[in-house]
Protein backbone atom coordinates (compact mmCIF):
# COMPACT_ATOMS: atom_id res chain seq x y z
CA UNK A 1 0.00 0.00 0.00
CA UNK A 2 1.49 3.31 -1.12
CA UNK A 3 0.41 6.54 0.57
CA UNK A 4 0.67 10.26 -0.10
CA UNK A 5 0.05 13.04 2.41
CA UNK A 6 -1.81 16.10 1.15
CA UNK A 7 -2.01 19.29 3.22
CA UNK A 8 -4.96 21.45 2.09
CA UNK A 9 -4.32 25.14 2.66
CA UNK A 10 -6.27 28.25 1.71
CA UNK A 11 -5.58 31.90 2.35
CA UNK A 12 -9.18 33.09 2.69
CA UNK A 13 -10.07 31.58 6.07
CA UNK A 14 -13.26 33.07 7.49
CA UNK A 15 -12.01 33.08 11.07
CA UNK A 16 -8.33 33.85 10.43
CA UNK A 17 -7.47 35.10 6.92
CA UNK A 18 -3.93 34.32 5.84
CA UNK A 19 -3.28 31.92 8.69
CA UNK A 20 -1.07 29.50 6.68
CA UNK A 21 1.55 32.27 6.55
CA UNK A 22 1.33 33.22 10.23
CA UNK A 23 4.67 32.89 12.03
CA UNK A 24 4.97 30.58 15.05
CA UNK A 25 7.98 30.33 17.34
CA UNK A 26 9.32 26.92 18.27
CA UNK A 27 11.14 25.63 21.33
CA UNK A 28 14.34 27.49 20.46
CA UNK A 29 12.62 30.72 19.46
CA UNK A 30 12.89 30.12 15.71
CA UNK A 31 9.88 31.43 13.82
CA UNK A 32 8.39 29.44 10.96
CA UNK A 33 5.09 29.81 9.16
CA UNK A 34 2.17 27.59 10.07
CA UNK A 35 2.28 25.87 6.68
CA UNK A 36 5.99 25.10 7.05
CA UNK A 37 5.44 23.63 10.51
CA UNK A 38 2.53 21.54 9.21
CA UNK A 39 4.64 20.35 6.26
CA UNK A 40 7.50 19.39 8.58
CA UNK A 41 5.06 17.51 10.82
CA UNK A 42 3.81 15.55 7.79
CA UNK A 43 7.37 14.78 6.68
CA UNK A 44 8.03 13.17 10.07
CA UNK A 45 5.56 10.38 9.21
CA UNK A 46 7.62 7.32 8.18
CA UNK A 47 6.98 5.28 5.06
CA UNK A 48 5.00 7.88 3.10
CA UNK A 49 5.80 8.16 -0.60
CA UNK A 50 4.86 11.81 -1.18
CA UNK A 51 3.99 14.98 0.76
CA UNK A 52 2.37 17.97 -0.94
CA UNK A 53 0.58 21.15 0.04
CA UNK A 54 -2.58 21.58 -2.05
CA UNK A 55 -3.75 25.16 -2.42
CA UNK A 56 -5.52 27.61 -4.69
CA UNK A 57 -3.36 30.55 -3.61
CA UNK A 58 -0.04 31.39 -5.24
CA UNK A 59 1.18 33.16 -2.07
CA UNK A 60 0.97 29.90 -0.15
CA UNK A 61 2.50 27.89 -2.99
CA UNK A 62 5.40 30.35 -3.21
CA UNK A 63 6.02 30.11 0.54
CA UNK A 64 6.03 26.31 0.36
CA UNK A 65 8.50 26.24 -2.51
CA UNK A 66 10.59 28.77 -0.60
CA UNK A 67 11.30 26.31 2.22
CA UNK A 68 11.84 23.43 -0.22
CA UNK A 69 8.39 21.87 -0.08
CA UNK A 70 6.09 20.67 -2.86
CA UNK A 71 2.89 22.54 -3.73
CA UNK A 72 0.07 21.39 -6.02
CA UNK A 73 -2.34 23.98 -7.37
CA UNK A 74 -6.09 23.34 -7.25
CA UNK A 75 -9.11 25.45 -8.14
CA UNK A 76 -10.99 27.88 -5.92
CA UNK A 77 -14.10 25.70 -6.04
CA UNK A 78 -13.20 23.17 -3.33
CA UNK A 79 -15.53 23.66 -0.36
CA UNK A 80 -13.33 21.82 2.12
CA UNK A 81 -10.07 19.94 2.49
CA UNK A 82 -11.52 16.60 1.41
CA UNK A 83 -12.77 18.05 -1.87
CA UNK A 84 -9.39 19.71 -2.39
CA UNK A 85 -7.61 16.38 -1.86
CA UNK A 86 -9.95 14.71 -4.35
CA UNK A 87 -9.24 17.44 -6.89
CA UNK A 88 -5.49 16.84 -6.55
CA UNK A 89 -5.73 13.09 -7.25
CA UNK A 90 -4.90 13.48 -10.93
CA UNK A 91 -1.60 15.13 -10.00
CA UNK A 92 -0.47 12.13 -7.93
CA UNK A 93 1.15 8.96 -9.15
CA UNK A 94 -1.32 6.30 -10.31
CA UNK A 95 0.32 3.91 -7.83
CA UNK A 96 -0.84 5.94 -4.82
CA UNK A 97 -3.44 3.80 -3.04
CA UNK A 98 -4.18 5.92 0.03
CA UNK A 99 -4.40 9.67 0.47
CA UNK A 100 -3.89 11.24 3.88
CA UNK A 101 -5.55 14.60 4.48
CA UNK A 102 -3.22 16.28 6.96
CA UNK A 103 -4.85 19.49 8.18
CA UNK A 104 -2.84 22.60 7.45
CA UNK A 105 -3.54 24.03 10.89
CA UNK A 106 -2.86 20.83 12.86
CA UNK A 107 0.90 21.24 13.15
CA UNK A 108 1.07 19.43 16.51
CA UNK A 109 -0.26 16.13 15.16
CA UNK A 110 2.14 13.34 16.22
CA UNK A 111 3.39 11.22 13.28
CA UNK A 112 2.18 8.08 15.05
CA UNK A 113 -1.41 9.20 14.56
CA UNK A 114 -1.00 8.99 10.78
CA UNK A 115 0.84 5.68 11.03
CA UNK A 116 -2.09 4.27 13.03
CA UNK A 117 -4.49 5.23 10.23
CA UNK A 118 -2.32 3.64 7.55
CA UNK A 119 -2.04 0.49 9.64
CA UNK A 120 -5.84 0.39 9.93
CA UNK A 121 -6.32 0.52 6.17
CA UNK A 122 -3.49 -1.94 5.62
CA UNK A 123 -5.00 -4.57 7.93
CA UNK A 124 -8.70 -3.97 7.23
CA UNK A 125 -9.50 -4.27 3.54
CA UNK A 126 -13.12 -3.23 4.23
CA UNK A 127 -12.09 0.13 5.69
CA UNK A 128 -12.16 2.98 3.19
CA UNK A 129 -11.81 5.95 5.58
CA UNK A 130 -9.96 6.17 8.90
CA UNK A 131 -9.43 9.03 11.33
CA UNK A 132 -7.92 9.27 14.84
CA UNK A 133 -9.48 10.25 18.15
CA UNK A 134 -8.15 10.35 21.69
CA UNK A 135 -9.62 10.42 25.16
CA UNK A 136 -9.74 13.87 26.69
CA UNK A 137 -8.40 14.66 30.14
CA UNK A 138 -11.10 15.90 32.49
CA UNK A 139 -9.32 19.24 32.95
CA UNK A 140 -9.38 19.79 29.19
CA UNK A 141 -13.05 18.81 28.97
CA UNK A 142 -13.93 21.37 31.62
CA UNK A 143 -12.04 23.99 29.62
CA UNK A 144 -13.98 23.02 26.50
CA UNK A 145 -17.22 23.23 28.49
CA UNK A 146 -16.31 26.78 29.52
CA UNK A 147 -15.52 27.74 25.92
CA UNK A 148 -18.78 26.18 24.75
CA UNK A 149 -20.73 28.12 27.39
CA UNK A 150 -19.09 31.31 26.11
CA UNK A 151 -20.16 30.52 22.55
CA UNK A 152 -16.74 29.46 21.23
CA UNK A 153 -15.92 26.26 19.36
CA UNK A 154 -13.11 24.45 21.14
CA UNK A 155 -12.87 21.13 19.31
CA UNK A 156 -14.75 18.27 17.66
CA UNK A 157 -15.87 15.16 19.53
CA UNK A 158 -16.97 11.80 18.19
CA UNK A 159 -18.98 8.82 19.45
CA UNK A 160 -18.42 5.33 18.04
CA UNK A 161 -20.12 1.96 17.81
CA UNK A 162 -18.81 -1.33 19.18
CA UNK A 163 -16.58 -1.83 16.13
CA UNK A 164 -14.97 1.59 16.39
CA UNK A 165 -16.95 3.14 13.53
CA UNK A 166 -18.14 6.70 13.96
CA UNK A 167 -21.78 7.17 14.89
CA UNK A 168 -21.57 10.96 14.86
CA UNK A 169 -19.17 13.90 14.97
CA UNK A 170 -20.08 17.22 16.55
CA UNK A 171 -18.61 20.56 17.51
CA UNK A 172 -20.67 20.20 20.66
CA UNK A 173 -19.25 17.99 23.39
CA UNK A 174 -20.73 14.51 23.00
CA UNK A 175 -21.86 12.33 24.69
CA UNK A 176 -23.85 14.01 27.45
CA UNK A 177 -21.68 14.23 30.58
CA UNK A 178 -23.27 13.87 34.02
CA UNK A 179 -20.98 15.18 36.75
CA UNK A 180 -20.09 11.65 37.87
CA UNK A 181 -18.51 11.07 34.44
CA UNK A 182 -15.84 13.64 35.22
CA UNK A 183 -14.56 12.21 38.48
CA UNK A 184 -11.23 10.80 37.28
CA UNK A 185 -8.28 11.99 35.21
CA UNK A 186 -9.64 10.90 31.83
CA UNK A 187 -13.14 11.54 30.52
CA UNK A 188 -15.44 9.54 28.21
CA UNK A 189 -15.05 12.24 25.55
CA UNK A 190 -13.15 11.31 22.42
CA UNK A 191 -11.60 14.37 20.82
CA UNK A 192 -11.52 13.95 17.06
CA UNK A 193 -8.17 14.74 15.45
CA UNK A 194 -8.77 16.23 12.00
CA UNK A 195 -6.57 13.89 9.99
CA UNK A 196 -8.03 11.41 7.50
CA UNK A 197 -6.80 8.49 5.43
CA UNK A 198 -8.92 7.64 2.40
CA UNK A 199 -8.84 5.11 -0.37
CA UNK A 200 -9.34 6.61 -3.82
CA UNK A 201 -12.83 5.08 -4.14
CA UNK A 202 -14.01 6.83 -0.97
CA UNK A 203 -12.91 10.21 -2.30
CA UNK A 204 -14.72 9.55 -5.59
CA UNK A 205 -17.95 8.78 -3.71
CA UNK A 206 -17.50 11.84 -1.53
CA UNK A 207 -17.26 14.35 -4.36
CA UNK A 208 -20.19 12.67 -6.12
CA UNK A 209 -22.35 13.23 -3.01
CA UNK A 210 -23.86 16.71 -2.58
CA UNK A 211 -23.11 18.55 0.68
CA UNK A 212 -25.53 17.44 3.38
CA UNK A 213 -27.59 19.38 5.91
CA UNK A 214 -25.69 17.92 8.88
CA UNK A 215 -22.34 18.76 7.27
CA UNK A 216 -23.41 22.36 6.73
CA UNK A 217 -24.97 22.79 10.18
CA UNK A 218 -21.97 21.40 12.04
CA UNK A 219 -19.35 22.69 9.63
CA UNK A 220 -17.80 19.20 9.60
CA UNK A 221 -16.90 17.76 6.22
CA UNK A 222 -16.57 14.16 7.47
CA UNK A 223 -20.31 13.91 8.11
CA UNK A 224 -20.85 13.61 4.35
CA UNK A 225 -19.21 10.18 4.48
CA UNK A 226 -21.68 9.00 7.13
CA UNK A 227 -24.68 10.33 5.22
CA UNK A 228 -23.36 8.64 2.05
CA UNK A 229 -23.17 5.32 3.92
CA UNK A 230 -19.37 5.11 4.03
CA UNK A 231 -18.20 4.02 7.49
CA UNK A 232 -15.53 6.18 9.09
CA UNK A 233 -13.24 4.01 11.20
CA UNK A 234 -12.10 5.85 14.31
CA UNK A 235 -8.66 4.75 15.51
CA UNK A 236 -8.11 5.51 19.18
CA UNK A 237 -4.64 6.97 19.74
CA UNK A 238 -2.73 7.74 22.91
CA UNK A 239 -3.28 11.19 24.40
CA UNK A 240 0.05 13.05 24.26
CA UNK A 241 1.55 14.92 27.22
CA UNK A 242 1.06 18.28 25.49
CA UNK A 243 -2.27 19.77 24.45
CA UNK A 244 -3.13 19.39 20.78
CA UNK A 245 -4.46 22.67 19.49
CA UNK A 246 -5.24 23.93 16.02
CA UNK A 247 -4.67 27.48 14.81
CA UNK A 248 -8.22 28.74 14.32
CA UNK A 249 -8.03 32.22 15.85
CA UNK A 250 -5.25 34.76 16.61
CA UNK A 251 -5.54 33.96 20.33
CA UNK A 252 -4.46 30.37 19.56
CA UNK A 253 -0.92 31.48 18.66
CA UNK A 254 0.43 31.72 22.21
CA UNK A 255 -0.95 28.32 23.42
CA UNK A 256 0.41 26.66 20.27
CA UNK A 257 3.85 28.16 20.82
CA UNK A 258 3.71 26.85 24.41
CA UNK A 259 2.83 23.39 23.09
CA UNK A 260 5.69 23.53 20.56
CA UNK A 261 8.07 24.31 23.41
CA UNK A 262 6.65 21.46 25.52
CA UNK A 263 6.98 19.06 22.61
CA UNK A 264 10.58 20.22 21.99
CA UNK A 265 9.87 21.21 18.38
CA UNK A 266 12.27 23.85 17.02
Amino acid sequence: MKAAILIPARFASNRYPGKPLVGLKGAGGTEKTLIQRSYEAAKRVPGVAEVHVVTDDERIAEAVRGFGGSALMTSEHARNGTERCAEALDQLGVDIDVIVNFQGDALLTPPGFVTALLDQLQTDAAADVATPAMRQRVAEVRKLQSEEAAGRVGGTSVVVDGEGRALYFSKKLIPYLPEKALGGEMSPVRLHIGVYAYRRSALATYVATPPTELEELEGLEQLRFLVAGIPVHVVEVQTPAFTLRELNNPEDVSPIEDALAMAGLE
